[in-house]
């Protein structure tokens, strides 16, 4: 199968960019979107060209690393797939197939399709995490999850973190990422003693970068993990108790929690935005 291709290329982040226009003459059926750049790019390089950049990883649809526009839609033309696992069913002999890199005002071009998704690992840095005393961990099994809750933090934790929500979504918002992101920790006990303030914080950080969520449901088709629209409403109602709560002064005080304690005045003492207790290492 014989496709004309318009790439986006971009020498780096200040340059303007262009489409530049290929063909590539041996393409099959059953070859991602990836294994397409894969053979443009042998045939760049033998024609002594610059090969096109693009991000890539595990090719199975489980990193996030890959994420490009194929035909202006987030990974591709396929719902709820990435672009590792994208095929070129859709093209026939002849076709034209526009790819491009995620259009997001909060994903930068660093070069051709290369984005900078790191405004995602900054709203994960400002609270997607928990506190455990790593040097005295307890059996799992003596901690008892609810069979159902279990199933739904599972189903939240599936995110891949690849930012196929914020470039489908015409806002840029990223609260599918994460309302996925809280609502998994929020649905475990080991997620508890930091639930407030995680969500706040979380929140905060993702609105300095990201624009805000009008509800167009742009983002759910868009992820390959299938995470549901539900997750979003799930954020809603954990900020506006978080925010309750703080104003109310009924925030647990974490310090009064024995392990949590001895995690902070031990060698293992992590980061921790309440003021570290007297003695602490």
């Amino acid at each position: 199968m014989r496709l004309q291709l318009e790439v986006w290329r971009q020498d780096h982040a200040n340059d303007p960019g262009r489409f530049e226009r290929y063909q590539v003459d041996e393409a099959g059926a059953e070859m991602s979107v990836l294994e397409l750049l894969d053979m443009l790019n042998a045939q760049l390089v033998d024609e002594g060209r610059e090969p096109v950049a693009f991000d890539h990883d595990c090719r199975e649809g489980i990193c996030g690393s890959c994420g490009v526009m194929v035909e202006g839609r987030p990974h591709g033309p396929v719902d709820y797939t990435p672009s590792c696992l994208q095929r070129l069913r859709s093209f026939s002999d002849g076709d034209t197939g526009r790819i491009e890199p995620f259009r997001s005002e909060a994903f930068p071009v660093l070069r051709d399709l290369v984005v900078d998704r790191s405004g995602l690992d900054r709203i994960i840095a400002s609270g997607g995490y928990v506190s455990t005393p790593t040097n005295a961990a307890t059996e799992a099994l003596t901690m008892p999850v609810n069979r159902n809750e279990a199933d739904q933090a599972m189903d939240f934790a599936a995110c891949i973190g690849c930012g196929a929500c914020v470039a489908a979504c015409p806002n840029a918002a990223a609260q599918l990422f994460t309302g996925a992101k809280v609502a998994h920790m929020a649905s475990l006990p080991q997620g508890q003693v930091e639930r407030a303030e995680r969500v706040r914080a979380m929140v905060d950080t993702m609105e300095t970068d990201f624009g805000s969520c009008t509800n167009m449901g742009e983002c759910e088709p868009a992820c390959p993990a299938d995470i549901p629209l539900r997750v979003i409403a799930e954020l809603n109602r954990e900020y506006r108790k978080a925010l309750w709560q703080h104003r109310r002064t009924e925030e647990p005080d974490r310090r009064g929690i024995r392990w949590l304690s001895r995690l902070r005045t031990g060698p293992w003492w992590q980061s921790d935005p309440d003021e570290r207790p007297p003695g602490g290492g």
